[in-house]
């Protein structure tokens, strides 16, 4: 078989131990800060004076001629392998390849350096809803807030530093912990978020920032750079050209139903997104438009848009004015909203940290020190994005793209193994229990 070696699953590693577990950690490695605090502000930045529908498009034609195919190739190389990327590729595309998995690794990794950032803001508005006398109330407020933190003190940073630890106190637990905590914290999180959704509904003039969503632009679709953010922006929602689902398909037996697993859990994430993006901006356009009835929906794009580098403090601004004027109530769903996003963050970087740890223990390097090595590199390449926004900014642009190529080099495999016979034999025949893989994945796959 092309000088494939078959390792039966569970010989001699741990596995998921149920099909629950399984399916949230998949969930739990996609659904994330990626969809709340991402999936909004890229949206934001795409967004015409018209509206955002022109975005919405793109995305969600990729999410099944990109981001679906491709998650499939990662979900059947790795349960066929049973390796991390750098043999998977090895085992496929021979010796000389080796690069093409080192590529998705380095990738995952340097994401996985500045994620904790993220996952820092979330810990330190969690700090903020628990003792603050108030929540900010306003747009000035919000803003003030968040400048304050990210660029006049070093709190990011040891924020960051107690994101990673954090995660890493789940991580030398192994998979099986991992597992336990996934099957708490997503549905946690999902049912936090669909009840932050409602109540943004309920809001006055919600309304408006709901049609402005779906208003097209549709001389935008001729931009690329509409498309690459739509790509990329399905790479950090879905998880497709990550590697995180291959090294999570290694813990997977044959009876998992990967092309199951490859339709429903994107799918179901990026409803996540789009109820993060109606929660964002009917917020945003409910509070505006209440302080001022002359505002043109142009300005409060410009003010959304103005909202930190790249719009990066766009969820943070506006999400605790949202729970401010809940009333008694909001400081409550404050605390829950950040604690979820928190875990959140946590669940997929414990996904981005698997990939790393798994390539550690393939060359000997015990569970343990693997973790802490990795704990330890994640600290100190994310540092400078702690400090500085523009870096941060800089980071998360260049690895969304990166996550394009990376896909396209999955899809390489698959054309150099031959797309007929990885079909047949690595995901229908090697499955069990599960939908057949469409013949139609073929012609999208190349």
């Amino acid at each position: 078989m092309s000088g494939i070696e078959i390792r039966v699953a569970g010989q001699d590693r741990s596995m998921f131990k149920s099909a629950l577990g399984t399916a949230l950690s998949c969930l739990g490695s996609a659904v994330g800060t990626g969809n709340i605090w991402r999936f909004p502000r890229i949206l934001a930045s795409q967004s015409y004076s018209k509206g955002s529908l022109t975005f919405y498009v793109a995305w969600m034609l990729l999410l099944f001629f990109w981001s679906i195919p491709l998650i499939l190739v990662e979900y059947a190389v790795g349960r066929f392998t049973q390796n991390s990327p750098l043999p998977a590729f090895c085992k496929f595309m021979g010796k000389y390849f080796v690069w093409v998995g080192g590529w998705l690794t380095a990738a995952v990794f340097l994401i996985s350096a500045y994620y904790p950032v993220i996952i820092g803001w979330c810990l330190y508005y969690l700090f903020i809803s628990c003792t603050a006398s108030e929540l900010p109330g306003s747009e000035e407020a919000g803003m003030a807030l968040f400048t304050g933190f990210t660029r006049d003190s070093y709190w990011p940073v040891f924020c960051q530093i107690l994101a990673v630890a954090l995660t890493g106190a789940f991580s030398f637990g192994g998979i099986h912990l991992v597992e336990k905590a996934n099957m708490i914290l997503v549905p946690l999180l999902l049912l936090i978020l669909v009840f932050t959704f409602g109540w943004s509904m309920t809001r006055e003039y919600a309304e408006v920032g709901i049609q402005f969503l779906f208003t097209p632009t549709w001389s935008s679709f001729a931009q690329p750079d509409l498309w690459i953010a739509a790509a990329g922006q399905n790479a950090f929602d879905t998880g497709a050209g990550m590697s995180v689902l291959l090294v999570y398909a290694t813990y997977m037996d044959r009876s998992v139903g990967i092309v199951r697993y490859s339709v429903l859990i994107p799918v179901i994430n990026n409803i996540v997104s789009l109820y993060a993006s109606f929660t964002i901006f009917s917020t945003v356009f409910s509070t505006l438009i209440q302080t001022d009835g002359t505002i043109t929906r142009s300005a409060i794009l410009k003010i959304m848009q103005d909202s930190g580098p790249g719009s990066t403090g766009l969820t943070f601004t506006w999400i605790p004015v949202l729970f401010s004027r809940v009333g008694i109530l909001g400081r409550v769903l404050s605390v829950l909203f950040f604690l979820c996003l928190t875990f959140a963050g946590v669940s997929s970087l414990l996904a981005t940290l698997q990939a790393c740890v798994l390539v550690l223990k393939e060359i000997g390097v015990s569970h343990r020190i693997s973790v802490a090595a990795s704990l330890i590199a994640l600290v100190a390449c994310g540092i400078p994005s702690a400090l500085r926004l523009e870096i941060l900014k800089n980071q998360d642009n260049t690895w969304g793209n990166a996550l394009v190529i990376s896909g396209l080099l999955l899809a390489v495999l698959v054309i150099s193994y031959n797309p007929m016979r990885f079909r047949r034999i690595i995901i229908n025949e090697y499955g069990t229990d599960d939908w057949p893989a469409p013949i139609f994945w073929i012609p999208i796959i190349t």
